[in-house]
């Protein structure tokens, strides 16, 4: 059965997003529909020994570290390795609140998808926490949550993408 032109530019459209779809989903989707995993939040007094084995744990790369209830600052793997591995901390003494990042920049989880990730690709950032009116952390919002949800647009084309012939593990052509 033949399919006509217009039932061909339909399907095509379903299957492949055109930009328009996307620039409206990234402006309009906000950070609360991206993020569902509930933070990982821990007081400044907790050692590093217990944060990164709650970090380990957890598998997450993000803690959100809070005083009376606010957030007070954000510690993550990258703070472990540029501020933990390279000296002699002692990680059962030294308590998050000395080597947090403090004053982290926060969006509140109303903030669109686009503002996100362009404030994470200018300021390099990888994880930015999301506040409630009060300044209670509500999630966190990564990178990889944003990477993901931009491939959800192209998952086809993602999962069809022919692998670099240096990195495939096929060193013969198979079949005829």
């Amino acid at each position: 059965m033949p399919v006509d032109e217009d039932e061909a530019l339909r399907l095509e459209a379903e299957e492949s997003p055109g930009p328009s779809e996307l620039e409206s989903a990234l402006a309009n989707d906000t950070l609360a529909d991206v993020v569902t995993q509930p933070p990982l939040i821990l007081e400044g007094a907790t050692s590093l020994a217990d944060a990164i084995g709650k970090m380990r744990d957890e598998r997450r790369a993000c803690v959100l570290v809070v005083e009376a209830g606010k957030l007070a600052g954000v510690f993550t793997e990258r703070d472990i390795l540029m501020k933990v591995a390279a000296t002699s901390t002692d990680l059962e003494r030294t308590r998050l609140d000395q080597v947090m990042t403090r004053e982290p920049v926060t969006l509140p989880a109303d903030s669109s998808v686009a503002y996100a990730l362009n404030l994470m690709v200018l300021e390099g950032f990888r994880h930015i926490p999301m506040i409630d009116e009060d300044e209670h952390p509500v999630a966190v919002v990564s990178m990889r949550n944003l990477i993901e949800y931009l491939g959800s647009f192209y998952s086809r084309d993602l999962l069809t993408i022919a692998p670099h012939p240096r990195l495939s593990r096929f060193k013969n052509r198979d079949g005829a």
